[in-house]
């Protein structure tokens, strides 16, 4: 990539554009070189001092300006039907665009050709897209994962073997919060390429439960306790209905799956109740939970003398 006639046509700009406004305040300096320091500082003040004073206050006003703009903004996203995945990067793609009027609207006050001030910007873009080219792809892949809704704030998610509620994405990195409330950031270029799983991304979810009882116990007791337990939860959703049913034969236990819909706001809640609640039913209607164990058969070794 040939990069020399940018860079000389941007740099020839620059040197054009601060050798006028240095002219300028040389032509001052060279008709007060006769006069005396006061005077020579009066009349800098009176030639020079106005355009200064006048890009001071476009300044601060435009400050304060942006200040007030981005509080409509945040106001105008929070009230409108935009996925709030894309307030954090619209907001500062829109603080971008105003400081960089206030800057404009002072180099106007200064009288800076805005030759200059384009050409600062092009050797900039161009210096920092070579230098942040890892940081640019995160900031289009934020993008991407802002406006392909693979999840949005709220949402639980795993990858990468880590798992957490989405906070925030931001320019460059996502934010999970875990449950333990630690702060995971992670690269957008990374998530765009990865495997993502969304808990949060549907209404509902399937609690999936295996219970194992004795071969001496009853399976259809086991399943209708199981059942009895899931129609008394108030979490536990009827329809779809709940499937109990013996999933397999074991070698130490009889298998029963237990499948159960919830709403996900609800899903641990109810997993946990019914891992708890299974226990303590069984052992009230003398139903036990083996555990592995092993059958061992002696045979009895041959005797030497009569071969039997």
């Amino acid at each position: 990539m040939n990069i020399s006639p940018l860079t000389t046509v941007d740099s020839q700009a620059v040197s054009s554009a601060l050798d006028e406004f240095g002219n300028q305040v040389q032509d001052v300096l060279n008709q007060t070189s006769s006069l005396s320091l006061p005077e020579r500082v009066k009349v800098f003040i009176t030639q020079i001092g106005p355009q200064l004073l006048w890009a001071l206050v476009i300044l601060i006003v435009g400050l304060v300006a942006v200040r007030i703009v981005m509080r409509f903004v945040a106001r105008g996203l929070a009230k409108s039907k935009i996925d709030p995945a894309a307030h954090s990067i619209l907001k500062s793609l829109t603080k971008f665009g105003l400081y960089l009027v206030v800057v404009t609207c002072v180099c106007g006050a200064l009288k800076i050709d805005l030759t200059m001030f384009v050409a600062v910007v092009s050797i900039l873009g161009l210096a920092l897209s070579l230098a942040v080219k890892d940081s640019l792809a995160n900031f289009a892949s934020g993008i991407l994962l802002v406006f392909s809704h693979p999840f949005t704030i709220g949402n639980f998610i795993e990858t990468e073997s880590v798992s957490g509620t989405v906070a925030e994405i931001g320019l460059i990195y996502t934010r999970l919060n875990t449950v333990d409330n630690k702060h995971i950031y992670i690269p957008n270029g990374q998530l765009s390429s990865a495997k993502i799983i969304n808990y949060s991304a549907e209404e509902r979810r399937q609690v999936d439960l295996i219970f194992s009882i004795s071969y001496t116990d009853s399976p259809e007791l086991a399943k209708k306790l199981l059942l009895g337990l899931i129609e008394d939860h108030p979490l536990a959703l009827k329809d779809p209905a709940p499937l109990v049913r013996v999933k397999e034969y074991a070698s130490s236990s009889v298998n029963i799956i237990c499948r159960v819909w919830v709403k996900s706001e609800h899903y641990w809640d109810l997993y946990y109740d019914l891992v708890e609640n299974a226990r303590r039913r069984f052992d009230e209607n003398g139903i036990t939970i083996p555990y592995n164990q092993l059958d061992v058969h002696v045979i009895p070794a041959p005797d030497e003398k009569t071969g039997e």
